[in-house]
């Protein structure tokens, strides 16, 4: 729960509950300090919270790619050198709940398709694995960054810039 006595914070405490309850996925955006995580975690996860399951939380930054995407979509033994068993991902870890991707700006250019593919359809494949593997996860990232400028700059793709 989010207690904000301040004024200005009052339309964000609003659109927190109109949205929170809905099966929208989220983009959180603002200046380093200011509370991303903070809104994020008062986020009502709706009716998307599992008890088995639930949520998860997952910061690219500072991440190689190879580990970040083991990170969000796991990856099967012997897929690389220190893959000596299957490991299940962010992705699957929060099915059926809510997965928080913090400082989504920094996802890597290349990885950027397979972040969408999985948003737009719920569809992907662990690292090493040709196996196609559905979610049903509830979106909320946050990121310091400026989206428009990022995809103007190519350091992000357009489709991938889409929010709720």
């Amino acid at each position: 729960m989010l207690i904000a006595e301040a004024p200005s914070m009052r339309p964000v405490l609003e659109l927190i509950s109109r949205v929170g309850p809905s099966e929208a996925n989220v983009l959180i955006t603002g200046e380093n300090g200011t509370g991303k995580g903070t809104v994020a975690q008062a986020h009502p996860r709706g009716l998307r919270t599992r008890p088995a399951k639930g949520s998860s939380r997952s910061t690219p930054a500072g991440l190689s790619e190879g580990v970040f995407e083991s990170e969000l979509f796991g990856h099967v033994k012997g897929a690389f050198t220190d893959a000596k068993t299957d490991r299940v991902g962010r992705f699957e870890l929060a099915d059926g709940g809510t997965l928080f991707l913090d400082e989504i700006a920094n996802v890597p250019m290349n990885l950027q398709p397979k972040l969408l593919r999985v948003l737009e359809t719920g569809d992907f494949e662990r690292v090493g694995s040709s196996r196609t593997r559905h979610v049903n996860v509830r979106i909320v990232s946050a990121t310091n960054a400026n989206l428009g400028e990022e995809v103007a700059g190519g350091r992000f793709r357009p489709g991938s810039a889409r929010s709720a």
